[in-house]
Formats: structure tokens, sequence, C-alpha cells
């Protein structure tokens, strides 16, 4: 049985970027719903009990068909939150250092370059999705609650949900609003780690 992990924050911390009550709501709410419906799933096919969500997530067309649109929908849904907040941090922002800093100056120019293309990344979403920096540094976006590694791709360093249900309530139909301030709680060394491992470790769920 999967479970919503704890925040490492509270709920009032990501203000003004995030209010509390958004937090509330997206993380008891929002990811708790997925994990119930995940594992409500995972009910009517108890032989995959033993896998990671991973691993599950990795290998959708070795779920059987009837719950693999659950999974996929559900199990991405979790897999999704429980890296949107480990990427966000109270008293965070600002720029990455260290290898990462410098890899995005080549790639992009400057950091601003950087942002400038991720919002903009994330801005063309049509409806709801997510837009992902990727470890080779690139940009890529995925719709619903999809996420890179169901394409056989890698886990992303970092990401943002672009669902209204993410910031609606502080900035209703203002996603780009929303992009900007969300710089000012990037948790910039959970990200430079992931960098750093080139993202190989799986998460524990």
């Amino acid at each position: 049985m999967f479970k919503v992990p704890a925040l490492d924050y509270d709920y009032g911390d990501l203000a003004p970027a995030i209010s509390k009550h958004i937090m509330e709501l997206h993380h008891d709410k929002h990811h708790q719903a997925y994990v119930d419906k995940l594992n409500a799933a995972l009910e009517q096919s108890p032989e995959l009990g033993s896998r990671t969500l991973l691993n599950l997530l990795t290998n959708l067309d070795s779920v059987p068909e009837a719950i693999r649109t659950a999974v996929r929908n559900q199990g991405g849904g979790h897999y999704n939150h429980t890296l949107f907040w480990k990427f966000m941090a109270p008293h965070a922002g600002g720029e990455p250092s260290g290898n990462l800093g410098k890899a995005l100056n080549d790639k992009f120019g400057d950091f601003q370059k950087f942002t400038e293309a991720f919002e903009a990344k994330a801005g063309s979403v049509f409806g709801s999705g997510w837009a992902w920096l990727m470890p080779d540094l690139s940009i890529v976006t995925t719709p619903n609650q999809d996420n890179p590694v169901m394409n056989g791709g890698t886990s992303p360093l970092l990401g943002v949900d672009v669902w209204e249900h993410a910031y609606y309530l502080d900035y209703l139909n203002k996603r780009a609003d929303y992009l900007k301030a969300w710089w000012n709680v990037i948790n910039w060394p959970f990200v430079e780690a992931r960098f750093a491992q080139n993202n190989d470790a799986e998460l524990a769920f």
C-alpha cells in the first residue's frame, strides 16, 4: 500500500509563492486521492504488490490491461507529486550553483534565459500537465500525470505542476504569474544532488 509522504516543511512555509490553503488541498486532498485510487487498483492484482512504483511506471505494458490506465494516471500522480514536494523548500530560490549552475549557463547563456525557456515551455502545456528539466538539460512537457520515465526516459531533475489545482486559488487563470513566483521556492540543493548522481537513484516510496 502506497502512502502520501509527509512534507519536509509546514503547509504555509512556501507562502507567498504558494499559499497554505493550496498546499493543504494539494497535498492532503489531491495527492491523497491519487494514492487511494492507485491502491484500490492494485488490490485487483495482488501479484504486483512487491513492485516499486517506479518499476510499475517504467513497465506499464506488464501491468494488467484492466488496471493499466489507473496505474498510469494515479501512479503517475503519486510519483510526480512526491517529487514536486521535494523540488520546493522554504527560504529557497535564487540560482543553482556548482556543476548544475555552470551547465545551465553553458546551455542557455545565463540563468535568466533558462527560466524564460522553462516558463515558455510550461506555459505552452494545453490543459493539465507538467514541465520538466531533464538530466540532459532539455525541457519537456507531459500531459495529465504522465512522467518521462513512462516512455523510457529518466526521472527529471526538476518539474512544475501546471494543473489548475496547483495555482488557481492564488493566481486564478494567470499561470504565468504562478510560474514566475515558483522560482522563489525551488530547492536547488535537491536538484543539484539529482544532477550530480545522474538521476540513477530510485526514489523511496
